[in-house]
């Protein structure tokens, strides 16, 4: 297993430290990729404010300051009485009528702030009308369109750094964090790119687009807010964790950003691309450090199947190869636990006076698992690991075990449409993508599919499949319908042009001048 760094004062104990040893603090399978963007936004402009962007002084020892943004978050998700002002508006024309009942209605309402004073609004917008359109067209870019999460866990798109909030729990004037879905992989993802070597070129780009944005749709957002979105934050946030100083994984993330960036595509258009392409990274990196446990080799791979109008071979494979990933992490999970038995310092604990006392320190010292006796009923030591790996696959399961699982179907890389189980099938929005993300002008068809598969691990064409073919689970005529559906669905969507029977080159709408 790789070397990991060690924890630090700064980072948040849990019932046991195991998921986080392996994979960090922490995957979250309620963070969706877009959440993730936005918590990795918000963590990336506290530190662009303090002047150390993309800097780490010490390892895992992140200390940041998010927003609240109380008033555009009540303004935006907990104002339903907007619509009945502005009927009654739009009936009479009575502006100032408008504003008096509905400031009325909103400073009863208002949440999460003692005595609040909105008269500043009036002084923002001409009309009430305004006013009105403003809130609807922000309302309209909320992340995720329709969801069911409550009113202080909902974000819009981060057109400048006064769009940029933390995740919170508002209940009346109480306000307090809350990790649900800002779960702190977006300060995972932050530090993956502190360490990849790139932060300069990546932050070039955010720089302008984001965090020193002055777009008309950043502006409206410092309208609804006091001082024109001007906060003081004050709150520290820190615990976040990465075991790993450097892997290549994180340059492979950071490189992928910077190709989306150079098709020179707006920032609305090119964040969602960001977003899938970073939830393929992540859900890369969870595979591969569950495979680094087990000790298997290090490549992971996933038949993809190109979807067929009927059932092929191909899509037993995708969904096999599917379950097959879906399951190393559980079996990661247990190995590293049980490791222990096999240390020089565990096996010397039989000769000690008190064997499972020993026991319980070892644990301790391992895993932070502070123990009782009542953990057990037996008391043979090797009886309280398999306690341990009992507690941790319980844990395991409610949450990280479930990130390639959320994380595949959000980015759009597996799908059980048309089947009862699910495998690895690529949307058209994920094809897009890896186009953007991978031919700077135009690329060879087949040298496209060798690069999917040599980055990622993509199984899509004959010459990929190989090993699959010469242990005859498939034959080759199979992987070659595969790859040539592949083909028709990207010249369907304008991303290839078929030269001559034996050329066909994949194109980026977006880059035909080149980078």
């Amino acid at each position: 297993m790789l070397k990991t760094l060690p924890r630090t004062s700064n980072n948040i104990k849990s019932d046991f430290w195991i998921d986080e040893a392996i994979w960090g603090h922490r995957l979250y399978d309620e963070q969706t990729p877009w959440l993730c963007f936005m918590e990795f936004i918000g963590v990336l402009n506290s530190q662009y404010e303090k002047g150390r962007p993309f800097i780490e002084e010490q390892f895992n020892t992140l200390n940041y300051n998010p927003y609240s943004r109380i008033y555009l978050r009540n303004l935006l998700f907990n104002n339903p009485y907007i619509e009945v002002v502005n009927r009654d508006y739009e009936a009479h024309n009575d502006g100032q009528k408008a504003w008096d009942e509905w400031m009325k209605l909103a400073e009863q309402n208002f949440a999460g702030v003692d005595y609040p004073n909105l008269s500043y609004l009036q002084d923002n917008f001409n009309s009430f009308g305004d006013f009105y359109e403003t809130i609807k067209f922000l309302q309209t870019n909320t992340i995720e369109g329709e969801n069911n999460k409550r009113w202080s866990s909902q974000f819009i798109f981060p057109y400048g750094k006064e769009c940029l909030y933390e995740d919170l729990r508002i209940n009346g004037n109480r306000v307090q964090n809350d990790r649900r879905f800002f779960g702190r992989t977006g300060e995972i993802l932050y530090l993956m790119l502190s360490r990849s070597k790139k932060g300069n070129e990546i932050l070039e780009y955010l720089e302008s687009s984001i965090l020193n944005s002055n777009s008309i749709y950043n502006r409206l957002a410092q309208l609804l807010q006091p001082n024109y979105g001007h906060e003081e934050s004050t709150k520290d946030s820190k615990g976040s964790y990465l075991p790993y100083e450097y892997l290549s994984e994180y340059t492979d993330m950071a490189n992928d950003w910077v190709n989306i960036f150079r098709c020179k595509i707006p920032a609305y258009d090119a964040i969602p691309h960001i977003v899938s392409i970073t939830g393929l990274h992540m859900i890369l990196y969870f595979l591969n450090r569950s495979r680094d446990v087990l000790a298997l080799e290090p490549k992971t791979e996933f038949v993809l199947e190109i979807l067929a109008p009927k059932k092929t071979i191909i899509r037993d494979l995708a969904s096999d190869s599917y379950i097959d990933n879906n399951n190393l992490s559980r079996q990661a999970l247990e190995k590293y636990v049980r490791s222990i038995l096999n240390e020089d310092r565990w096996k010397e604990l039989y000769d000690k006076p008190d064997p499972f006392y020993e026991a319980q320190k070892l644990l301790n010292d391992y895993f932070l698992w502070s123990s009782t006796d009542e953990d057990i009923s037996s008391e043979n030591p090797d009886a309280l690991v398999e306690e341990l790996v009992d507690r941790a696959i319980s844990r395991h399961k409610q949450h990280v075990n479930n990130f390639h699982r959320v994380w595949g179907k959000e980015i759009g890389l597996s799908s059980s449409r048309n089947s009862q189980r699910i495998r690895y099938a690529p949307t058209d929005n994920l094809l897009k993508t890896l186009v953007l993300t991978n031919v700077p002008d135009r690329m060879e068809f087949r040298d496209f599919l060798d690069t999917l598969y040599q980055k990622y691990g993509f199984i899509i064409g004959e010459k990929q499949a190989v090993e699959l073919i010469n242990l005859g689970q498939a034959d080759q005529e199979a992987f070659s319908e595969n790859a040539l559906r592949l083909e028709q669905r990207l010249a369907s969507m304008g991303l290839l042009r078929r030269l001559s029977d034996a050329c066909a080159y994949v194109e980026n709408p977006f880059a035909k001048d080149g980078v």
